[in-house]
């Protein structure tokens, strides 16, 4: 399959990186920390949620400034040796021009470029959790890294591996592309499915990337 796009829109965890398991590590270490209790932690996504979000579910107000600090601290030290880039990721990005890529994720400013930087990433464009006011599954994460690319939403392809964020990107009228990475292929509704980006391959030409998913 050949898409045609202006610009390619990449979330971060479970997409360009795996940071699972120290994910899970401070996670629970943090819900110890704070009196969680695993019923009530059970029930909570973590996977593709802004950190705010997600202890604002299970703490009072007044707690939450300190607490998603906390968190933030406790996943940024955790980094080193906890994050890998995923299959087909360093030779998808590598073969893409600065301007035509960004990396949109959930996770604040400082800790996706922690983990990016672990992963030897560099990207030009980041929309984190602190530029945004609204959080995936709403658009508009995605649709700023369209405004940030100068480019129309509708010529943006989108890859991700959660369901949240393939709603935000349908809500923002791009193209979606679907990782198995972290969920099952039925979980997720998508315009196309692949196991990881290591089926995937783009080449610029002029203006615009071709890419091509394997499958």
């Amino acid at each position: 399959m050949k898409i045609t796009a202006d610009a390619l829109l990449f979330d971060n965890d479970g997409t360009l990186i795996s940071s699972l398991e120290s994910v899970r590590r401070c996670w629970t270490r943090w819900a110890k920390e704070y009196g969680i209790t695993e019923q009530a932690f059970a029930e909570i996504q973590l996977h593709g949620r802004p950190a705010a979000e997600i202890v604002a579910d299970l703490l009072p107000a007044g707690r939450v400034p300190e607490a998603v600090a906390r968190i933030e601290h406790l996943e940024v030290e955790d980094v080193a040796g906890g994050v890998v880039a995923l299959p087909g990721t360093l030779a998808l990005l590598e073969s893409l021009p600065a301007e035509r890529w960004a990396v949109v994720t959930s996770a604040t400013r400082r800790l996706a470029e922690a983990r990016l930087d672990e992963a030897g990433i560099r990207t030009k464009t980041l929309i984190a959790a602190d530029d945004i006011s609204r959080g995936k599954p709403d658009p508009e994460p995605f649709l700023l890294a369209a405004e940030r690319l100068g480019v129309d939403p509708a010529r943006c392809v989108v890859f991700e591996d959660a369901p949240a964020g393939l709603t935000a990107g349908r809500a923002a009228g791009m193209v979606t592309v679907a990782l198995t990475t972290t969920h099952r292929a039925e979980e997720l509704s998508a315009d196309v499915v692949v196991p990881d980006l290591s089926a995937v391959s783009a080449q610029a030409t002029g203006g615009a990337v071709e890419i091509t998913v394997a499958g």
